[in-house]
């Protein structure tokens, strides 16, 4: 607001006056420079591409609490869905007790239901089926939208939906799931990416800042991805997650199909919790972390089942651990295994063999 005042009618009620204007002057950019600190955060404001702009309106959503967030606690799979589940009936099938049950460890926990099929109609269907499940059993289902443009840079899970068709595609998958009380993880890689893969820059910020838009007020808690403590400077993943919406979501996910511990990545999402400020939750992703970190983020060898997924008691700013990667499913054409997305079975039993005991 521009100042205003008036001259005084006498010089010495003139000084007075511009006296007084002055120190108000200086309270004043004080106070405004104070908001601005507090609304962007300590890594300051964003630097433009989310609803914030230059950081001067950040609408910041009000968190839920683990529980709200997450009503009823997880939902399993409808067995279509649980790739554990089926193949353990099919080692039943086939008389290979030993086999099954070994599968059965990982089949009795619930697992994340990714949506990475561009096909609109073939989303649906899954989400509805998961949907109806998860109602019957009074829980929460837990979703991951796996299908933005130039998918994991062209590596090995290369896909994802044309340019023009992913907001559509994000609107169908929000139609079937409104109201539903779901939990959506959004595209997982897809910011922390930019920091290897130029290519992807403001235009992937920008697409997921009008995905969050998509996802906004229809009864969902979302989480944005926040990357691990192993892959971008923490100030810089803050801002790259305010430019694509995280003030209007519950928070970001953690660790999603990699393996470090949970002491070290919540440490790590702490800081950038507190580097976005507004006070954001977070979910990791514990389906494979029981033996911590390998040398590789690709199908590496000794890795292990983690702790069984769960709602937290809401005391801290971590909602949730999850199996958000499902156990047995290969990383991708890398140490042995077939294609990203593909079961492996010999490695889903090696992660139930060196699962965490405690």
């Amino acid at each position: 607001m521009p100042e205003q005042g008036t001259r005084g009618r006498t010089r010495g009620s003139g000084r007075r006056q511009w006296a007084v204007l002055a120190v108000g002057g200086v309270v004043a950019v004080a106070v405004v420079a104070l908001v601005l600190a507090t609304v962007a955060g300590p890594d300051g404001p964003p630097d433009g591409g989310g609803r914030g702009g230059a950081g001067t309106d950040r609408p910041l959503a009000a968190r839920e609490s683990a529980a709200s967030a997450f009503p009823g606690g997880l939902a399993h799979q409808p067995e279509q869905d649980d790739q554990a589940a089926r193949r353990a009936a099919d080692a039943r099938a086939d008389g290979d007790r030993t086999t099954a049950e070994r599968l059965d460890v990982i089949a009795d926990q619930p697992v994340a239901t990714w949506l990475a099929d561009p096909s609109e109609s073939a989303t649906r269907q899954v989400v509805r089926r998961v949907v109806r499940s998860a109602e019957q059993q009074h829980r929460t289902p837990v979703f991951v939208l796996y299908a933005i443009p130039d998918r994991d840079c062209g590596s090995y899970s290369a896909g994802g939906t044309a340019e023009d068709a992913y907001l559509p595609w994000v609107r169908s998958a929000v139609r079937a799931m409104a109201g539903s009380h779901a939990v959506v993880l959004v595209e997982p890689d897809s910011i922390a990416q930019i920091h290897v893969c130029e290519r992807l820059g403001q235009d992937r910020l920008r697409l997921l800042d009008r995905a969050v838009d998509e996802l906004s007020g229809h009864g969902l808690t979302v989480y944005l991805d926040g990357g691990n403590e192993d892959r971008v400077p923490v100030a810089t993943m803050a801002r790259w997650l305010r430019q694509a919406g995280v003030d209007r979501t519950q928070g970001f996910a953690t660790n999603v199909s990699n393996f470090y511990r949970v002491d070290s990545e919540r440490a790590y999402a702490d800081r950038l919790a507190d580097a976005i400020g507004g006070d954001p939750h977070f979910v990791i992703d514990v389906s494979r972390n029981g033996q911590g970190w390998r040398g590789t983020w690709c199908n590496p060898e000794g890795a292990g089942l983690g702790q069984a997924p769960h709602v937290t008691a809401g005391s801290s700013r971590l909602d949730a651990l999850l199996w958000v990667k499902t156990p047995g499913l290969s990383d991708g054409t890398c140490n042995g295994g077939p294609a990203a997305g593909q079961w492996w079975e010999s490695y889903a039993l090696a992660l139930v063999e060196h699962r965490r005991q405690d």
